[in-house]
């Protein structure tokens, strides 16, 4: 046998070797179940990212520790500058550079593959990741899921579940790449009224209908020619732990006339449960041109001149609805 091909064998031989030890990059949908999760959480760039809080009662810092997915790590929804009130509107998106500061340090970076966790344990709750996932991929962060069924899934299927003090890691940098076509401003839904984009309010029917009120929003009612697509009907109980209702999620979408490749903007009080819309539509039903209005009811109300609709009163504008 020749000596060059000798060398060729040797060097495939070394070629494949090599390939063999190099890691599957990660590939994940926007929604994962806990089975995958356990079987991907030796991956290296994998983050573990549980963002329980008080929503539906879902726990706090001192809960994670006491139980938590093996190797994951801990930032509250509520208390850690996720969202922010700013000009009396609550629920707005923070400043990039405090993102990029809160993210990278969690430990992620551009590279990062992010799972996210939610306390599983409510519709409102399921909210929580949404928002944080919806952030992400504002930032340009397009490597991220949401675990279905949350921290209460994992545990009610069994999995391994860690205690103690958690595992220590390094901060991180993370550079955004704003993609403002996700964010929706008044603005935005101004015009959206005029061109008759789809205007969709992810509140339940009583906050739609006007029968109900967030104390974010100034008045009750909904914005003229919007169509109700409650955040909560995306969730089921099962056995204690919430998950998302794949499977109906068509026939949801055709009962309230949506067209998947027109302009969508969805919206609720405070952009929270308006996350959870944003998500299935966008994430899960393939809606090509769809943002969230972060400031929702709340934004929209602080002008006396906008108009709301009530089921009972028809359209009205704020100022009539406060005197």
């Amino acid at each position: 046998m020749s000596r060059l091909l000798l060398g060729l064998i040797g060097a495939l031989g070394f070629s494949v070797q090599a390939l063999a030890h190099e890691e599957t990059p990660l590939e994940m949908t926007p929604l994962v179940d806990a089975q995958w999760l356990n079987e991907h959480l030796d991956q290296e760039e994998l983050v573990v990212l549980d963002v329980r809080s008080s929503i539906d009662d879902g726990g706090d810092a001192e809960s994670f520790a006491e139980a938590r997915i093996p190797g994951s790590r801990y930032s509250s929804y509520t208390d850690d500058g996720w969202r922010e009130t700013r000009d009396s509107v609550a629920g707005l998106m923070p400043e990039v550079s405090d993102l990029e500061t809160l993210i990278g340090d969690l430990g992620i970076d551009n590279d990062s593959a992010v799972v996210i966790v939610p306390a599983g344990t409510g519709a409102t709750d399921f909210g929580s990741a949404a928002r944080v996932y919806w952030t992400l991929k504002v930032l340009g962060h397009d490597d991220v899921a949401i675990l279905n069924g949350g921290f209460a899934g994992w545990e009610q299927q069994g999995f391994d579940v860690a205690s103690g003090e958690p595992e220590p890691y390094d901060a991180a940098e993370f550079d955004a790449t704003l993609r403002e076509e996700l964010i929706a401003s008044t603005e935005d839904v101004e015009a959206a009224r005029e061109s008759q984009a789809q205007l969709v309010d992810a509140r339940p029917a009583d906050y739609f209908a006007g029968d109900n009120q967030s104390s974010a929003a100034r008045v009750a009612g909904t914005i003229p020619g919007a169509r109700s697509l409650p955040h909560q009907s995306h969730l089921n109980d099962q056995n204690g732990a919430y998950y998302l209702d794949v499977e109906g999620l068509q026939s949801r979408i055709n009962a309230v006339e949506l067209d998947s490749s027109e302009r969508t903007i969805a919206f609720c009080n405070t952009g929270h449960w308006a996350a959870t819309d944003w998500f299935v539509l966008s994430e899960v039903a393939g809606f090509d041109n769809i943002a969230m209005y972060d400031g929702s009811m709340a934004a929209w109300t602080l002008s006396d001149s906008r108009p709301v609709q009530l089921a009972r009163e028809g359209i009205k504008q704020v100022r009539e609805l406060l005197n």
